[in-house]
């Protein structure tokens, strides 16, 4: 997969992408992320990318023409499976979309800056607008960097077991059940019998039964 990044402050997403499970993806070569800087694309020199509001109104909002001269380079070069746009308004990110989103071969995301970008760039290009939660940041950056280490540790290959992600949570609308691990009994805590029994069906039944139990007592609104 290769995953191309329109920003206009790339030194913030250097740091995500140089660690764990992103740059594992990268060093096998199972997935590729290059950013790019909106600010090549300016229009003038003193790096204009972007301008005030028509009709007035607070704060900036990028102009149409560095975004379209990037993305015209990026889109005569390869083609993509989606252009994604990271907006507050888009549609919630959510494991079924970043399950579909796992089967793409290339992915071209912008992220927005200030007050946003200019709504002929969302009707001339995007294909698909993203949101990371009910919530405004700084800029998208933070949110692509979400998107990307959702999608990409969903590569075959990526984890060193492909069953780890498959039993997350949200993969079957079901929060993940309790986990325990060594040793057997802390401060008078054991862990569930059942756990240490070896008798796998059994377990898996508790599993699901915890699970349940979890996603009704926390988000309910999974199981509707």
């Amino acid at each position: 997969m290769r995953i191309d990044i329109v920003t206009c402050q790339p030194d913030l997403l250097v740091s995500p992408f140089a660690h764990s499970i992103v740059k594992r993806a990268q060093e096998k070569g199972l997935a590729e992320v290059h950013l790019h800087d909106l600010r090549r694309y300016a229009i003038n020199k003193h790096g204009q990318i972007d301008d005030y509001v028509f009709g007035g109104g607070a704060g900036m909002v990028l102009r149409v023409e560095p975004i379209a001269a990037c993305f015209d380079e990026l889109l005569a070069e390869r083609p993509y499976d989606a252009i994604i746009y990271l907006t507050p308004d888009g549609e919630t990110l959510r494991q079924p979309l970043v399950n579909r989103l796992s089967l793409s071969g290339n992915l071209l995301l912008l992220c927005g800056h200030y007050k946003g970008v200019d709504e002929r760039i969302r009707q001339a290009y995007i294909t698909h607008e993203i949101s990371v939660g009910d919530y405004v940041l700084s800029g998208g950056e933070l949110g692509a960097a979400v998107l990307v280490d959702a999608v990409v540790r969903l590569l075959p290959g990526v984890l060193g077991n492909e069953e780890s992600a498959l039993s997350d949570s949200f993969q079957d609308n079901l929060l993940s059940p309790p986990i325990y691990t060594r040793p057997a009994e802390w401060r008078g805590q054991p862990v569930p019998e059942i756990l240490l029994s070896g008798n796998t069906p059994k377990i898996d039944v508790w599993r699901h039964e915890q699970a349940l139990a979890r996603t009704q007592q926390r988000r309910p609104d999974l199981l509707e």
